[in-house]
């Protein structure tokens, strides 16, 4: 494979020293970018983008053609490609977000759940990385990704997003024998699809906790943290002659970051709510930190970013071993202008912070 151009993501997430922060954006490849959109509206509907691995790198590479700071590309697809594999039937629903035509209830349905073969029930996703990681070039590592186990049962149990997980939540009081049943398939294929991206050439993997800080703090550690330190055992943690760095990322996940800390992840993925500074004091002598600006920061002037850009900078302090993104994903509204201001404020702030 092509030698890395900039390697500074990954060796930050690895504590070694880098010459400036490195920054990327959850959900960089998305709806704020207009050319974005015009592939979309070009591949018909979202999942034939998702599909399409021609689409999927045409469209993760926009936003590093526009904004050169970016330090990592990240795949193009979605958290539901496993239950769409275990033959839930995912669609979209204009306006409505990702929807099952099956759902899971019983434990009947899950013990007839497969767990998918990345190649053969995955091999688009996997044509995906492939297809990237040929036009990156090296320019920046790719970063695969999969969605938590417990963020992916809550959306097959009710059917697509939920404001309450009323139904998955009654399953883990009412019948917890099941929900630990789905959680273990889910672990084994998002183990399996993970290596899998890795083989293909993906260069560090994330793991999306997006629903687990919905979750009791005993909840939490029984059935999310227990299945995503199951899965960071089980993967491929050097590829290409390289470490391959793995980041959990739990929103609303504050208050369990040193029970996330040993789960043996390379890095922790931090929402706005946390103080940066705080949660190196508590856990950065183990694991590298990334985030953690409130994406509506976007929304207002540039200055205004860029001031507070700085103050999470300060808050970190010196040394390697931060990432810089949002604490959540990029909103569709964002002017892509303000995004490209965020980028180029991380990079000339915090040059002083790295010797």
């Amino acid at each position: 494979m092509t030698a890395l151009k900039n390697d500074r993501f990954l060796r930050a997430l690895l504590k070694q020293p880098v010459d400036v922060t490195p920054v990327w954006m959850m959900r960089q490849a998305g709806r704020y970018l207009p050319e974005y959109r015009a592939s979309r509206a070009k591949a018909g509907d979202f999942m034939s983008l998702c599909m399409n691995p021609q689409f999927a790198c045409e469209v993760t590479m926009q936003p590093l053609d526009r904004y050169p700071q970016l330090d990592a590309a990240i795949l193009f697809s979605d958290i539901l490609t496993i239950p769409d594999a275990m033959g839930q039937g995912l669609y979209f629903e204009t306006g409505e977000g990702p929807r099952f035509k099956k759902v899971v209830s019983t434990l009947a349905d899950i013990e007839a759940l497969p767990i998918p073969d990345p190649q053969k029930d995955l091999g688009y996703v996997m044509d995906a990385v492939s297809t990237i990681r040929r036009e990156l070039n090296g320019r920046v590592p790719l970063i695969g990704f999969s969605g938590s186990p417990w963020t992916l049962a809550t959306y097959m149990v009710e059917g697509g997003s939920s404001k309450d997980f009323r139904k998955t939540k009654a399953m883990l009081y009412d019948n917890p024998q099941a929900m630990h049943l789905l959680l273990d398939k889910l672990a084994q294929s998002v183990t399996a699809y993970l290596n899998g991206q890795i083989m293909a050439g993906a260069q560090a993997v994330q793991i999306f906790d997006t629903w687990g800080g919905n979750l009791s703090a005993a909840a939490y550690q029984e059935f999310s943290l227990a299945y995503m330190r199951k899965i960071v055992s089980g993967l491929i943690r050097e590829h290409d002659g390289r470490q391959v760095p793995v980041i959990l990322f739990t929103k609303n996940g504050g208050l369990w970051l040193e029970s996330i800390a040993d789960a043996g992840a390379d890095a922790l993925g931090l929402d706005w709510t946390c103080d940066i500074g705080n949660a190196r004091e508590r856990v950065g002598h183990k694991v590298a930190l990334q985030g953690n600006m409130d994406p509506t920061v976007l929304y207002a002037k540039p200055e205004a970013i860029r001031t507070e850009v700085g103050r999470i900078l300060a808050s970190y302090g010196k040394g390697s071993g931060h990432v810089f993104n949002l604490g959540h994903g990029i909103t569709p509204e964002v002017d892509p202008e303000h995004a490209g201001a965020f980028l180029r404020a991380v990079h000339e702030l915090s040059a002083q912070y790295h010797d």
